[in-house]
C-alpha cells in the first residue's frame, strides 16, 4: 500500500514538472526575437565627401589608362 502511494505521489510530481516545462517552453516561443540594428551612419563633412570623390575619380582614370594601354598593346 505504501509503495503504491509513493508511486502515485512521484507520478503526480513528475507530471507537474512536465507541465511546468511545457509552460516555460511556450513562454519562450511567444517572446519576439529582438534584433540589434546599428544606428544610421552620420553624413560625412563636405571636405571628406570631396576627397572621396577625387580619390574615386583618380582611381577611375588610372583604370581607364591601364585599359587603354592594354588595348593598344594588343
Amino acid at each position: 500500500m505504501a509503495d503504491s502511494l509513493l508511486e502515485v505521489i512521484f507520478d503526480v510530481v513528475d507530471i507537474a514538472f512536465d507541465v511546468s516545462d511545457v509552460i516555460d517552453r511556450t513562454k519562450q516561443l511567444s517572446k519576439p526575437d529582438t534584433v540589434e540594428v546599428p544606428p544610421d551612419p552620420k553624413p560625412l563633412p563636405a571636405a571628406a565627401q570631396r576627397s572621396l570623390a577625387e580619390e574615386r575619380e583618380r582611381k577611375r582614370s588610372q583604370s581607364d589608362q591601364a585599359a587603354s594601354s592594354t588595348d593598344q598593346a594588343s
